[in-house]
């Protein structure tokens, strides 16, 4: 049963699902000033924009 509800969620709307493949979830360390300790910045960000994500300070 869990297989054929599998499918009808991927079958559902091929065009959302191709546009979903182009987003990727990003973790940043970061470390912080007062501290020193390092936290982690997350954000789901479009494939063509990693590079400047993970560039940033």
């Amino acid at each position: 049963m869990a297989k054929a509800a599998k499918t009808a969620i991927k079958t559902k709307d091929a065009r959302a699902a191709a546009e979903a493949k182009n987003w990727t979830k990003v973790i940043k360390a970061v470390r912080s000033p007062k501290t020193g300790a390092y936290t982690f910045k997350e954000a789901i960000i479009h494939k063509d924009s990693i590079k400047s994500f993970l560039s940033q300070k």
